[in-house]
């Protein structure tokens, strides 16, 4: 611990349709939030609610002033709602937690305790998590190591909302889909020393949850994208290219085992569907290359409109003159 003021908490938590939990969990948060020397605000973001989830909100901001209320016009999900939480957070740490009481606000002071050893992001770990075995547990945990080995970066539990980060390891980050899993994915792209802590996780008391097994798919499209832009985002030719050399090679082992078959077997070329598939082998390549052509255009646009770098720095060692430096940040 240093001797610097304590830094102040931004606490998002993302609300669609959870009239019946509110109160309970905004008097948990303000009791334990209370009891830590932090300055602290709680963003509740409402996802289009259409019970009485959006009078209550408008109550509580009435009753501390400590609580902020986002009204998204229609439901977007989310990704979209933390999302709207980090762009309206206004402290250094920010904090993530859902409005089911399924997370324990009393987990956020060993999140913070853990956060100070040195960490950029501490992610909760539903190591007991109170949910259906098959349909919840066993699909989350196949989730968790498909992403984990995908993507490199080692953790139980993606999908526990409860988390707490510096906000300077997210603020540069924009969502899209269902992404919002993937936060820690991204932060570690910009050098984030990240850790993991089990934190408790209660049964849903009020409502159901509306999440169901077609997320599976979701997460999988969306890892798609994040790897992506992890591996090609800079550099896209060597995905488009790459194929497009392959493919390009594929269609002359095509036509050579054609014209191989045309004298050895005496098979007539329009005896075999070889020729074709050489063709469109061939095509698909130079269709392929010249994608991958457009998009270092449009790569190049994007980081040169925008004055953005493709590398960040962590910290400057005596320079005179900062400002002459490129410290800029790649904004995905």
């Amino acid at each position: 611990m240093t001797d610097h003021p304590p830094l102040g908490l931004s606490v998002i938590v993302p609300v669609y349709n959870e009239e019946q939990s509110l109160p309970i969990l905004v008097e948990k948060l303000m009791a334990v939030l209370r009891g830590l020397p932090n300055r602290f605000e709680i963003l509740l973001v409402n996802d289009g609610s259409h019970d009485g989830s959006l009078a209550l909100l408008r109550s509580l901001s009435q009753a501390h002033p400590e609580v902020k209320v986002v009204d998204f016009r229609r439901n977007y999900g989310q990704t979209a709602a933390l999302m709207a939480g980090i762009d309206h957070a206004s402290n250094d740490i920010v904090v993530m937690i859902d409005a089911d009481l399924q997370n324990d606000p009393a987990d956020i002071p060993r999140l913070l305790a853990k956060l100070d050893e040195g960490f950029d992001v501490v992610s909760g770990w539903r190591k007991e998590r109170k949910d259906s075995e098959l349909k919840r547990n066993w699909v989350s945990r196949v989730a968790n190591r498909f992403i984990s080995c995908i993507s490199g970066v080692k953790l139980h539990d993606y999908g526990c909302t409860l988390k707490v980060y510096r906000r300077s390891m997210v603020s540069g980050v924009r969502l899209y889909g269902e992404m919002h899993r993937f936060i820690p994915i991204y932060a570690e792209w910009q050098g984030a020393r990240i850790t993991e802590l089990p934190v408790a996780h209660h049964a849903r008391q009020f409502g159901a949850s509306n999440y169901g097994l077609e997320r599976i798919f979701k997460v999988v499209l969306d890892l798609l994208v994040v790897m992506f832009l992890r591996r090609y985002f800079a550099k896209p030719i060597y995905l488009f290219g790459g194929f497009g050399l392959i493919s390009i090679i594929a269609s002359f082992a095509t036509i050579a085992l054609a014209i191989l078959l045309r004298f050895a077997a005496h098979i007539s070329l329009i005896q075999t569907p070889l020729p074709l598939l050489a063709a469109l082998l061939f095509l698909v390549g130079i269709i392929s290359i010249l994608l991958g052509l457009v998009a270092e255009m449009l790569v190049r646009t994007y980081y040169e409109s925008q004055g953005a770098r493709a590398y960040l720095v962590r910290e400057l060692i005596n320079f005179q003159d900062e400002a002459a430096t490129g410290t800029g940040q790649r904004d995905i």
